[in-house]
């Protein structure tokens, strides 16, 4: 009797544990379950006929589908060439083939407002792939939105979400409460890409969408 109260106490503990790191996923729900209305961008930045913040969600989802390694490397392409990233990429991957090319804007933005990045040296290949100029870029150029979670309407798959050193792409997927999963890449241990994690962490930074 002892051996299966053992057993059963194990089990739970297991899956309590497999479901906390989520090896185990998460049940998702969608906008309608909540009866949230899905947000489209007005603007086609890439004119492929898919809005901005669509054609966002469906590029990163497509990026991730490689299962790309997490390493933090140098690339004198900029943009990591082999299977290889880190969260940055993620979020550069799914704004480039939807019209913005990080490097050359963030670049861009760089040298003509130095004095907003602290920054002794200008290197436009690592720039764009670094999280605290991502989040002086996206302050600048994009529409800053609420970072409270539980506003649950405010949050949109396609959005950008900076944690204090680590970004990520909002899912459309949610939990039972609303709250967004997010679409990130955090370590070489993590074993899904899409997870909900929005109410573990205590370091939102920010909350933007491309306008």
């Amino acid at each position: 009797m002892k051996n299966i109260i053992f057993g059963i106490f194990l089990f739970f503990f297991l899956f309590i544990i497999l479901y906390y790191f989520q090896i185990i996923p998460h049940k998702s729900y969608d906008n309608s379950y909540f009866q949230i209305s899905t947000y489209k961008s007005s603007v086609d930045k890439d004119r492929d006929g898919v809005d901005d913040q669509t054609d966002i969600l469906l590029n990163v989802r497509e990026y991730i589908s490689t299962k790309p390694k997490y390493k933090s490397k140098y690339y004198v392409s900029g943009y990591p060439d082999d299977s290889y990233g880190v969260c940055t990429d993620v979020v550069a991957n799914g704004l480039l083939h939807a019209g913005y090319d990080l490097m050359e804007l963030v670049n861009q933005d760089i040298i003509e407002n130095k004095e907003e990045y602290n920054i002794s040296i200008v290197d436009k290949k690592i720039d764009f792939r670094r999280v605290v100029n991502l989040n002086v870029y996206f302050k600048r150029n994009a529409i800053s939105l609420t970072t409270d979670i539980s506003d649950i309407s405010k949050w949109q798959g396609g959005d950008i979400v900076v944690f204090q050193n680590h970004i990520a792409i909002v899912s459309d997927k949610r939990n039972k409460k609303g709250i967004p999963f997010v679409i990130h890449h955090a370590s070489p241990y993590q074993v899904r890409y899409e997870e909900d994690i929005l109410e573990k962490r205590n370091d939102i930074v920010a909350h933007y969408r491309i306008s």
